[in-house]
């Protein structure tokens, strides 16, 4: 399988897919930057919301079932057209059907790529070279300036390489599992599929590493992300514990497994954490509490005494706390230096004060989801546009790129873009 005719071959201008920005200026510091976003389900396509919200131009390729994460709800947008789940990972990008099983879809993929300067996709392995557009032997040569994300869950080579990946796999697989929960109940997976973002947010470094190096020499590059690189990335600090001192970590529930005290403990009226990582903190703790002369008592005078005796400080601890409500002694604590926090619910968190003056959660007429979690003092980022559906830009994509409208309706009637 050979790749698609060039576009000087054909009059077909792939640089031309992509819509002008939403402002020449303050708009993001990506403005101008074109990623081809060929993923689906998570790492991938949150690596390239990532780089939309900074301003890049994106534009999101699905074959014509569509990123199965659509239907993954409820809840659903769109009269059910799309998810929460699928919005919540593709905003501000623009989207078009093609069937890349096809030669047409193929030719059109082509274009598309002579024009991006980033491709993001997370093909089983060897799809991408099945197709004819192998990185390392055709798009780096083709396109040496292209910088070409590929996310996998083990890699593409070695004893595991080319095996799919899943979040929960990985949690179990790279030792994140064994390290959450209860001393006496089951390995819990963590509650958000947290290896795939962690991973998203390596891709996005990586991308942004070889977009420096391609600005010194012109050149772009492969950023091999992996799920079991994400994970792996995870284990502070039970990894580093396990390297220097040989004992295989456990689990400790909320207890921190050298740090007491620093867990969560039941107020009058729901869950408060609480940490006193340091003397001076344990001090001010104790004082707050009312019992101060905890911190001169010999049990508990250092970190290395608590830890040896931390069931009777928590016993004495726990029957204190139990008396406050969570808001009043976590603003208590604050004040006196000792970090704590109540165990906010997911919709307590996203709609504290805090949390709306820092912009992470927008919820106006034009968008309502979370906001973009990263602020540069001289550069704004882009405001998040919602999702749009299924293939909503193929047409107008198509006829940028010099596509007549009689061939745009030849490739639909073929069902390039899905069913005709």
């Amino acid at each position: 399988m050979t790749i698609s005719p060039t576009a000087a071959a054909t009059g077909i201008d792939g640089r031309a897919a992509w819509r002008e920005a939403d402002g020449a200026t303050g708009n993001g510091v990506l403005t101008g930057l074109r990623v081809l976003d060929l993923s689906r389900v998570l790492a991938g396509p949150y690596t390239a919301q990532m780089l939309a919200d900074q301003g890049a131009e994106v534009l999101k390729v699905e074959a014509p079932g569509g990123d199965e994460t659509r239907s993954w709800g409820p809840p659903f947008l769109d009269e059910g057209a799309s998810s929460a789940y699928y919005a919540s990972l593709n905003h501000s990008k623009d989207n078009i059907a093609l069937d890349l099983r096809t030669d047409e879809g193929r030719e059109i993929l082509g274009h598309l790529i002579a024009g991006a300067d980033v491709v993001v996709e997370n093909f089983k392995a060897g799809t991408m070279a099945r197709w004819g557009f192998d990185f390392e032997t055709v798009l780096a040569r083709r396109h040496p300036r292209l910088i070409y994300c590929r996310i996998t869950g083990f890699g593409v080579d070695g004893p595991m390489g080319g095996l799919p990946g899943y979040d929960a796999v990985l949690q179990s697989f790279g030792g994140l599992m064994s390290v959450n929960g209860y001393p006496d109940g089951n390995p819990l997976r963590v509650g958000v599929p947290i290896v795939d973002i962690v991973t998203a947010h390596l891709a996005v470094n990586g991308i942004l590493l070889a977009l420096l190096e391609r600005h010194r020499d012109g050149r772009g590059q492969l950023v091999d992300a992996t799920l079991l690189d994400g994970v792996i990335s995870l284990l502070h600090p039970h990894a580093a514990n396990w390297i220097v001192g040989g004992e295989v970590p456990r689990r400790t529930g909320d207890f921190h497994p050298t740090v007491v005290p620093y867990q969560v403990f039941r107020a009058a009226d729901g869950d408060l954490f609480v940490s006193a990582a340091n003397n001076r903190q344990f001090r001010a703790l104790v004082t707050t509490l009312g019992v101060p002369e905890l911190a001169e008592d010999p049990r508990f005078r250092t970190n290395g005494d608590r830890h040896a005796h931390r069931e009777q400080l928590v016993s004495i601890l726990a029957e204190r706390i139990a008396r406050s409500s969570r808001a009043e002694l976590a603003g208590q604590l604050e004040r006196a230096g000792v970090p704590a926090s109540p165990v906010h619910t997911v919709d307590e968190a996203l709609q504290a004060p805090q949390t709306r003056h820092r912009g992470l959660f927008l919820d106006d007429q034009d968008y309502r989801g979370v906001g973009v979690p990263i602020s540069l003092s001289r550069s704004p980022h882009r405001r998040p546009r919602p999702a749009v559906p299924h293939g909503a830009d193929t047409e107008a994509v198509l006829a940028a790129m010099g596509y007549s409208a009689r061939r745009i309706g030849e490739l639909r009637s073929a069902g390039i873009f899905g069913h005709p």
